[in-house]
């Protein structure tokens, strides 16, 4: 059972209204943390995070704020429970966010050994999708051409500070990311506080004006190519942020993210022993047309990776220059 119990803390809870609960029942395996546990943004994420067993999420459905709490069960079923006005919106949603709507049809591991080994050792590895294309993009944007770290320190200030606060008894204050008007209002000084440099928060800002139709467009359209063409005709979003979008928000199969500063490396490395760069990593995931995502993420489930050859970057603060 997932606790109810309400942590004590001088931060004010919206009421969270009647509860809501479900189980979710996969067809086949099922790595809770593998697959939903991939939408975290960091060890501080406000809108996610986890607690022992159980897995909470904020956020801001169409139909207003939720908290949901996933706990998976011995028999690989999902428990889930949520609170707010979006709690009818995020419990429905959890079989996609668990990777229902994941299809391998066509995918053989069997082309490279390393793929097929991690596949065999992580029958539970599926793509999850959230649904909120908007959130998506913005994380995606926030990690354009900046470590890890700066991104996640980014959003979680952003979301900290202009999100809006989640109701539920989540283990500590959570936040639901903000509307899409919401981040369109963020101020200047906002944006540099956070960590954010211009290019980011001016794409974002752009990315809100057209706002309910962006995302409509892309939830239209029929495929990858057709998805990027919508995301990328907004200045400052290429092809690797719009790939990451895909990914997150519609668990796409097939998006690879062109232009990623490891990723290449990371490719080619694991089914060749060398570095490789995009045109190469592309011929090398060629076999699995259809379905690349999947055996990137396997690739990185397979723990193989390029032993460091210099120190790790450490990431310059500018937000008192």
């Amino acid at each position: 059972m997932i606790s109810t119990a309400v942590t004590r803390t001088r931060d004010p809870r919206p009421d969270p209204g009647p509860r809501l609960e479900t189980v979710y029942r996969p067809r086949g395996a099922l790595s809770l943390g593998a697959t939903v546990g991939v939408f975290q943004r960091g060890p501080g994420d406000p809108a996610q995070t986890r607690d022992g067993a159980v897995l909470w999420r904020a956020t801001r459905t169409p139909l207003g704020v939720a908290t949901v709490a996933l706990r998976q069960q011995a028999d690989g079923a999902v428990r889930a429970a949520a609170w707010g006005p979006g709690r009818e919106w995020a419990i429905a949603q959890v079989p996609a966010l668990c990777g229902a709507e994941d299809d391998p049809t066509g995918f053989d591991p069997s082309r490279h050994p390393l793929i097929a080994d991690s596949h065999h050792r992580h029958p539970g590895l599926r793509l999850g999708r959230s649904d909120l294309v908007f959130d998506a993009l913005v994380q995606s944007i926030t990690e354009q051409k900046v470590t890890a770290i700066q991104a996640f320190a980014a959003w979680r200030r952003l979301v900290t500070w202009f999100g809006e606060r989640a109701p539920g008894p989540a283990p500590k204050p959570m936040f639901a990311p903000p509307s899409i008007d919401g981040w369109r209002r963020i101020p200047s000084w906002a944006w540099h506080r956070a960590g954010l440099e211009p290019p980011q928060s001016r794409t974002i800002v752009q990315a809100a004006r057209r706002g309910a139709s962006l995302v409509a467009a892309v939830e239209r359209a029929t495929d990858g190519p057709a998805r990027d063409a919508v995301l990328t005709s907004l200045p400052g979003i290429g092809p690797w942020t719009a790939a990451e979008t895909r990914i997150r928000a519609l668990g796409d199969p097939d998006a690879v993210s062109v232009g990623d500063f490891h990723l290449a490396h990371q490719v080619g490395y694991a089914l060749t022993g060398r570095r490789v760069e995009d045109d190469g990593m592309l011929e090398l995931l060629a076999p699995w047309a259809g379905q690349r995502q999947r055996a990137i993420r396997l690739i990185l489930a397979s723990g193989v990776s390029e032993p460091r050859r210099a120190p790790r970057l450490h990431p310059m603060d500018h937000r008192d220059r």
